[in-house]
């Protein structure tokens, strides 16, 4: 289907505009950039939130709980960025948690994982990620959740970093959530080559919007930080037979969206349960949008879902 109007609309924002970058190279640019990725909101879930910190192998890990223990299920949230951007605060991160958390019942541990800049890279983020996981695994019992209904979700780099957990957990722990939940993930250290068709489509995406080949290969390459991509900085690469069953959620209008597709297809292979739901109209990043828009209700209804109910079905 075509771009969702409510994108389109807020298109003329980035005329000129040929990338973020190029966007930092002038005030006017810089301010058109800003206004289209800070669209209107509406409101959000009140829900009850405390910020504490983790420990971690690298120091404390900042976390932000949402909603009361009890004794129901537990969902860790990973925000993305990247690798290099982003926190608790971003719609992705804030928002979702509350919006999971006020549908499904669940408590919601979203993750302040350290960034890949300064000197930080892989395995880093992914440690802090881990150490999070399991201190709500083995806190169960303070945080007045049920031990056997934990799930693990996270949007773009934070969907590869609750992947990589995953696949860190069995091996380490031989432990998986209930579910995983990775919202237009990056999981290939190089991108799929999209179809013509999915080509043509990604061709209408504003170019300040583009996930590049070249693009992607520097972030990429920014997280490893020399070091060779293996199954734990980009799940492609991994054994993935064992992994929990998983709710994979692409966008339509994504050059990522050719990492999830595949992502599908091996985890079938590898004979996961898993289901592949397309967010039709959307672009890359969509939970940062207002869940008034029909797409990112319906997907948010999905996690909560996944997160509320054992086991997944497909309609």
């Amino acid at each position: 289907m075509p771009i969702h109007d409510e994108l389109t609309a807020r298109f003329g924002l980035l005329e000129g505009i040929e990338s973020p970058m190029h966007a930092t190279s002038a005030p006017e640019l810089d301010r058109r950039m800003r206004e289209y990725m800070e669209p209107p909101l509406g409101p959000a879930p009140d829900v009850p939130t405390r910020d504490l910190t983790v420990d971690g192998p690298h120091g404390p890990v900042p976390v932000r709980i949402y909603g009361p223990g009890s004794g129901g299920p537990a969902f860790v949230w990973i925000h993305g960025g990247a690798f290099m951007f982003g926190d608790l605060d971003m719609p992705e991160a804030d928002r979702t948690a509350r919006e999971v958390c006020a549908r499904s019942g669940a408590l919601v541990v979203s993750v302040d994982y350290r960034l890949a800049v300064g000197g930080v890279h892989h395995p880093v983020p992914l440690d802090d990620c881990v150490a999070v996981v399991r201190w709500v695994r083995d806190a169960a019992a303070v945080l007045g959740i049920d031990p056997g209904r934990i799930s693990l979700g996270g949007g773009s780099a934070g969907g590869n970093l609750a992947v990589a957990a995953a696949l860190r957990l069995r091996d380490e722990d031989g432990w998986q959530p209930l579910a995983l939940v990775p919202v237009y993930p990056v999981l290939h250290d190089v991108l799929p080559e999209p179809t013509p068709e999915v080509a043509a489509a990604l061709g209408e995406i504003p170019a300040a919007l583009r996930f590049t080949p070249q693009d992607t290969a520097g972030i990429n390459a920014n997280y490893l930080g020399g070091q060779p991509a293996d199954g734990y900085a980009f799940p492609a690469l991994a054994d993935l037979a064992g992994l929990a069953p998983t709710l994979l959620v692409t966008a339509e209008y994504d050059d990522l969206r050719s990492t999830g597709e595949s992502f599908v297809v091996l985890l079938q292979q590898a004979g996961v349960d898993v289901r592949h739901v397309q967010a039709d109209g959307m672009l890359h990043g969509f939970l940062n949008l207002s869940a008034e828009l029909a797409p990112v209700d319906e997907v948010l209804d999905l996690m909560s879902a996944a997160v509320a109910v054992p086991v997944l079905q497909e309609n």
